[in-house]
């Protein structure tokens, strides 16, 4: 069936598609007919930054930037949603048109911008929610915010999502906003990253509930690059590295006529990267922090690929669009397997 939807949603523009697709996800969500196609997911529970995981295989965050259809997708058997990125004040993010397909790659070029509806929306939406799976809420800064300033935008959706989320990445990696990526280095990282690290701590010594902290970083790194980020996040004591956020090289896609589009690429084409990145951190890390591998996976093997580079979790999300709920079936049927592999 999803091959079907697929060809008839590939005929749209993608920004119409995929605000189509979320419309009636989120419309069989609050109707209860997601029930019909939910997949009920038999692996074992990964924990993970104090968290218990019902499979190791998670949706990004940027499918679903307001967390108006997150209780519909996670009924496909994710074990986990990432909703996001949200910002403290809505914006419409980048001109259109902003998202592309390039199917002979299996990739997606997107300018987004973080477009969102706000952090006061989202929280109307995560405050009641019913999801079984771990809820993750990934956070950024308004493009009219200036880089100096940007951590008081960070903490602003932090406190105000702390109540409700599983568990909070801070988005830094995103191409789309201008500066942000200068966000992942020395100082300017340090500054960003300590007070939500305070922030965290005062919720959890007034109402005891813990919240891990994440930072998502990008794939367009030098080795030691991602080594000095990695310091810098031990030393300010988060709690987990999603890696990576899409890409800016355009190696893969040479020759096609979008190649040239501004934006991230994302899917098959990131794939090796995620993972040197992946594997970069875990081998210097020594187990200090746990990493989540996302990048180009659109296989059950790709999922395991991530996790013999040493993650401890995979999210998918281009994959998403172009396999469907096979592939969630798939991943989770191979990670599992490779845990329980592992757990012998």
């Amino acid at each position: 069936m999803y091959d079907l939807a697929r060809s008839l949603l590939f005929k749209l523009d993608p920004e119409v598609s995929h605000e189509l697709s979320l419309d009636l996800l989120g419309a069989s969500a609050r109707l209860g007919v997601d029930r019909c196609f939910k997949q009920e997911s038999f692996a074992t529970p990964v924990k993970v930054m104090g968290l218990n995981f019902p499979n190791a295989v998670g949706l990004a965050a940027g499918l679903d930037k307001n967390a108006d259809a997150f209780e519909a997708l996670g009924a496909l058997g994710f074990g986990f949603v990432e909703v996001g990125t949200v910002t403290p004040k809505g914006q419409h993010g980048n001109a259109k048109p902003r998202l592309f397909r390039l199917p002979e790659h299996d990739a997606i070029i997107n300018r987004m911008g973080f477009n969102n509806k706000g952090v006061d929306h989202m929280v109307s939406r995560i405050r009641k929610h019913h999801f079984d799976g771990v809820l993750g809420v990934n956070i950024g800064k308004n493009l009219t915010t200036s880089v100096e300033d940007a951590a008081q935008d960070y903490l602003a959706c932090l406190e105000a999502v702390i109540p409700y989320a599983d568990y909070i990445t801070a988005n830094i990696s995103s191409p789309n906003t201008p500066g942000l990526r200068n966000l992942q280095f020395g100082d300017s990282l340090a500054q960003l990253i300590s007070p939500l690290v305070a922030a965290r701590q005062r919720y959890f010594e007034q109402y005891g509930k813990y919240v891990p902290l994440a930072v998502k970083i990008a794939p367009d790194m030098t080795d030691d690059e991602i080594k000095l980020v990695s310091d810098t996040l031990v030393a300010q004591q988060v709690d987990g590295i999603i890696a990576t956020n899409t890409t800016l090289s355009r190696d893969a896609v040479n020759g096609h006529p979008l190649a040239e589009e501004a934006g991230g690429l994302s899917g098959a084409p990131v794939r090796d990267a995620s993972t040197h990145v992946v594997k970069v951190l875990t081998e210097h890390l020594k187990g200090q922090l746990p990493v989540i591998g996302v990048g180009g996976i659109l296989s059950g093997a790709d999922a395991v690929e991530k996790l013999q580079a040493g993650a401890s979790l995979v999210q998918i999300y281009s994959g998403f669009i172009y396999r469907g709920p096979q592939l969630i079936k798939e991943a989770i049927a191979s990670t599992d397997a490779f845990v329980r592999q592992q757990t012998r």
